[in-house]
């Protein structure tokens, strides 16, 4: 067995030590890390925190050759065990890669574990070293006699290590043990609520990929795990999620925890709950379900795919759909959660520039890397992907001649590949099979072409209405501000807007208008005179220059002002069918 040694060199410095033991060894071998954890699609380079990289047999030090920015190969004698030992600096909080300090330890093994080349296949272990005093480890991978074993190289990887002091708690869902372990969380953290709620969401995905006695959803077989792990990290600011075959990675704001004695929903609770529905739904969307470029993945160098759409897209639609399912939201909460979702997507014009299968194949040199100009050059495969997701469903469920749902072309592409690789022309064969020819043509001029998706029909259908809300100044000019919207800073400036025709760039800042000091943008109304030509006269600071800008205020009407989802007046009886069966799945 191929075993990695993983100790504390030095918590102060962040570093990992690491023993790489491989028995029997080949005359030569040659040893990579990955340049990527699958579930981010970004090269992120892992190789350059290893250092101090040495090789023996016994006791006779051996020579390295490095050949590549992440690969070295070494020369063997005989067969006797090669022993590899190495240092990781390890100080990234994120889920991706790893973390250490004196009060908590993190990793995902292909931050640190070198790959054997041609040796993938075999069983591979995990041992670790002495922890300090009080710490635990959480893991979803098996352990016996002290040592985690998997399958294989690529099962290894896809277990991430949680160290340190942290409160853990279990349930069953499905028939199935899972265990949630948070770690930074305040004293006041309300632990039972939050494993009650995501027991709740667990139990509800299970039903919906395998049903239950009474259901009405055809069995599909039991949950492809043994065990389940989600690992949540709370920081003071912090949010994301990163799916593995039979565990999570989470980090959030511990500020969106529950707090005991407060039963209010706050919204950072939901976004937090929303996360936990997502990477758990991932289990089955894109970890045994996948799209067939990755039914292996390639560690060495970039994976592509035009199917981030569906796979990153429909499980972003499924998220919070099940925290409306499960009661854990109402119905108002939700669609102001979608109303969010499309005002993301129809106040970027890259909509127009780019579709969700180029998005989906661009991911690694663009979505991971936003700039100033990515609102006017691309479309979110996740929030547009959502989006379409929903249109298909609409449109499955109000077909008159064979009505279905996009549960049920879920359910069958599960099916149909027994949890494995799918392809485009899998889900099309689907989508047809279910809503008839036209339907899959639909679906293929959603994913390759810019237009936007018919929403306000397909809603109305269903008896929702599709109203406008207030429009901020930002949005009429044209901009995004930093600091979340509330900075005088210039994020990005839309394309074909009033702001970029007057000039305006990304970097500037606002300092007045009209000759009046600004603290806020929507304070450049009140210099405005009635009477007067509603004209804005600016003073920005460009590169520690002042600068005289001016522009037209455009009317309200001549500005996409923000959608606003509710409920019809008087919806008819079919629309209320029709919701009711999309609400309760």
């Amino acid at each position: 067995m191929i075993v990695y040694r993983v100790e504390i060199a030095d918590a102060h410095a962040h570093l990992f030590q690491v023993t790489l033991t491989i028995p029997a060894p080949s005359d030569r071998l040659t040893l990579s890390l990955p340049v990527w954890i699958p579930g981010s699609y970004l090269v992120r380079e892992f190789a350059r925190h290893l250092q101090g990289l040495s090789a023996r047999q016994g006791q006779r030090e051996l020579g390295l050759r490095q050949l590549r920015k992440n690969a070295w190969q070494v020369d063997c004698q005989g067969r006797a065990a090669l022993v590899l030992s190495y240092q990781v600096y390890a100080f990234d909080s994120s889920v991706r890669a790893a973390f250490l300090d004196a009060q908590r330890g993190f990793f995902n093994p292909s931050s640190l574990c070198l790959r054997v080349q041609g040796r993938e296949q075999e069983p591979h272990a995990i041992e670790l070293g002495p922890l300090p005093a009080g710490w635990q480890v959480a893991t979803a991978m098996a352990v016996e006699q002290g040592r985690y074993q998997a399958a294989d190289y690529d099962e290894l990887l896809d277990h991430p290590f949680e160290l340190g002091r942290f409160w853990r708690g279990e349930f069953v869902a499905g028939g199935v043990p899972h265990e949630l372990v948070v770690a930074g969380a305040l004293p006041v953290f309300d632990a039972d609520r939050l494993l009650a709620d995501t027991q709740r969401l667990c139990e509800a995905q299970i039903a919906f990929w395998h049903g239950r006695r009474g259901s009405g959803v055809a069995s599909c077989g039991k949950p492809p795990f043994e065990r389940y792990v989600f690992l949540l990290n709370a920081v003071d600011e912090g949010y994301g999620g990163l799916e593995h075959r039979a565990s999570t990675a989470l980090i959030a704001s511990r500020r969106d925890l529950p707090v005991l004695g407060q039963p209010d929903l706050s919204d950072g609770y939901v976004r937090l709950l929303g996360l936990v529905s997502h990477e758990y739904f991932h289990t089955w969307n894109v970890k045994r379900l996948r799209p067939a470029e990755f039914e292996r993945y390639d560690y060495e160098q970039e994976n592509y795919t035009e199917l981030l759409w569906f796979f990153e897209g429909f499980t972003s639609y499924y998220d919070d759909l099940f925290l409306l399912r499960t009661g854990l939201i109402d119905e108002a909460r939700y669609l102001k959660l979608m109303s969010g979702t499309l005002n993301a997507v129809l106040a970027a014009p890259g909509r127009r520039q780019q579709s969700l299968a180029q998005a989906s194949f661009d991911a690694w040199v663009r979505y991971y890397r936003p700039d100033e100009n990515t609102p006017n050059s691309t479309v979110s495969y996740y929030a547009k992907g959502a989006l379409l997701a929903w249109a298909l469903d609409l449109s499955l469920r109000s077909s008159e001649a064979q009505a279905s749902s996009l549960d049920d072309l879920m359910r069958l592409l599960w099916q149909r590949s027994a949890g494995g690789p799918v392809s485009e022309a899998q889900i099309l064969e689907a989508a047809a099979e279910l809503g008839g020819p036209a339907r899959a043509d639909e679906l293929r001029h959603w994913v390759h072409g810019t237009d936007d998706l018919p929403l306000p029909v397909l809603l109305e259908r269903l008896g929702l209405r599709w109203g406008s809300d207030k429009i901020c100044l930002a949005r009429r000019l044209g901009l995004r501000l930093d600091k979340g919207g509330e900075g005088l800073g210039i994020k990005q400036v839309l394309q074909g807007s009033a702001a970029q025709r007057a000039g305006l760039a990304a970097g500037d800042e606002i300092l007045a208008c009209n000759g009046w000091r600004l603290r806020k943008l929507e304070e450049a109304l009140l210099t405005l005179r009635p009477e007067a030509p509603q004209r804005l006269a600016l003073l920005l600071a460009r590169d520690q220059r002042l600068l005289e800008l001016a522009l037209d205020l455009p009317l309200e009407g001549q500005a996409e002002a923000p959608v606003r989802l509710s409920p019809a007046d008087k919806p008819s009886a079919r629309a209320l069918s029709l919701r009711r069966a999309w609400l309760s799945g």
